[in-house]
């Protein structure tokens, strides 16, 4: 694709970025096959190709408006379009930084804009967990479509660090929501680690991955955030206290694992951000050793037949999804997946739910059909979001993954 940047965009950082992904680009349109929103909506510009056009245009210095915004917001950046593209064309990198160009060229109505505040930094704050109780007191008296995205008060388990000290120790990323939301989630990863000798260390200071800020066109924010979390690590690090950072939401660990890369320009951050997404592992990759370690106390028949929906972050961003699903088949469990579109979105992508509800719901509700077709007692899946989100479409129990796998040790 031949494109003609404005000579003061194409001299920034973003520019070069932007300019190489899009030589990369060709107009074969598998893209389009594999994009939710296209398959919804049948709109040539709310699909990958059209978008790319859209940013190109605006890259060239044509007129931007509201219609671009909400076609750019209509994306849910689950990077399927990337898993499909024969060309390999980073489109992720690029509808960011056209978001952030249209943000700063496009005024935002007033609603949007106190909307997106709230969740960027409501959703990051220590206020949340107290504020997500007093409204879980309020739940029945909320209509049913805001009821439905709150979750029930959840018990919280054991605590989440083992008493007993282990040699071997990884630090883990409880999350920004996840201890609130569904605490359940890090405890039993806890212990399942335990189980398997491996003692979890949280560090104090670290917090959201940076990833809920990029979901609403807050890069520096992001970044920020990356920094807190390396500066919290790297105690840890530095003195070889631990083998892995882990991160239990495939989310947040496709967005650490990108840490080097993004903070590559930083010249106090540079070196640390590479060395933490060197250690960053997404926790199903320590799944095989987890299996090999508990084989004599697994009972995968306790749990019954689960159906697995892989992330996005998962299978498109950071290729794993099929490699989860196939252990645990073979170590027994009771797995399948969707009957059809495995590959799509359920509709979760961060704040997308929030902000783009009927798509949502919709990617929803097809999810939640295919996944049930297989007649499952349980869905499984690796990432906060997918789970909340899935749960309000069905009454069958959404767990993660590591919650039915302590369930399942003797």
């Amino acid at each position: 694709m031949q494109t003609t940047l404005s000579t003061e965009f194409k001299d920034s950082k973003q520019g070069q970025a932007a300019e190489a992904i899009l030589r990369s680009c060709v107009h074969c349109g598998f893209c389009n096959a594999t994009c939710p929103t296209y398959q919804i909506l049948g709109d040539e510009l709310d699909g990958p190709r059209g978008r790319i056009y859209l940013i190109k245009h605006m890259l060239e210095g044509g007129e931007v408006g509201r219609s671009t915004q909400q076609h750019l917001d209509r994306c849910l950046t689950c990077l399927n379009c990337q898993t499909t593209c024969p060309s390999g064309v980073e489109y992720g990198k690029l509808v960011a930084i056209g978001r952030e160009l249209v943000d700063e060229r496009v005024p935002r109505p007033t609603a949007e804009k106190v909307a997106r505040w709230f969740l960027r930094e409501g959703m990051t704050s220590a206020l949340f967990a107290p504020l997500l109780k007093l409204v879980q007191r309020a739940r029945p008296l909320l209509p049913a479509r805001w009821a439905r995205k709150i979750p029930r008060r959840a018990a919280a388990g054991a605590a989440l660090r083992p008493a007993q000290s282990r040699v071997r120790k990884v630090l883990l990323l409880a999350g920004c929501v996840q201890p609130a939301l569904l605490p359940n989630i890090n405890a039993a990863t806890a212990r399942v680690l335990d189980a398997a000798g491996i003692e979890t260390l949280i560090a104090a200071g670290a917090g959201c991955c940076g990833a809920l800020r990029d979901h609403l066109s807050d890069r520096e924010g992001g970044l920020d955030d990356a920094r807190r979390n390396v500066d919290a690590w790297w105690p840890r690090v530095a003195d070889g206290t631990v083998e892995a950072i882990v991160m239990n939401a495939s989310a947040c660990g496709l967005a650490v694992k990108h840490y080097g890369e993004a903070l590559a320009q930083d010249p106090d951050y540079a070196a640390k951000a590479a060395r933490v997404s060197a250690l960053a592992q997404d926790l199903s990759e320590l799944l095989p050793e987890l299996l090999a370690a508990l084989e004599h106390r697994l009972h995968p028949g306790t749990v019954g037949r689960l159906a697995f929906h892989a992330p996005c972050t998962l299978q498109h961003g950071q290729r794993l999804g099929g490699d989860l699903e196939a252990q645990l088949r073979a170590r027994g469990f009771a797995m399948s997946g969707a009957i059809h579109e495995r590959h799509l979105c359920c509709g979760s992508a961060g704040t997308y739910s929030l902000l783009q509800p009927a798509l949502a719901n919709e990617l929803r509700d097809r999810k939640v059909t295919n996944l049930l077709a297989s007649d499952p007692q349980c869905i499984i899946s690796a990432n906060i979001g997918c789970i909340q989100h899935l749960q309000g479409g069905t009454a069958i129990p959404v767990k993660h993954w590591i919650e039915v796998l302590d369930e399942a040790i003797e």
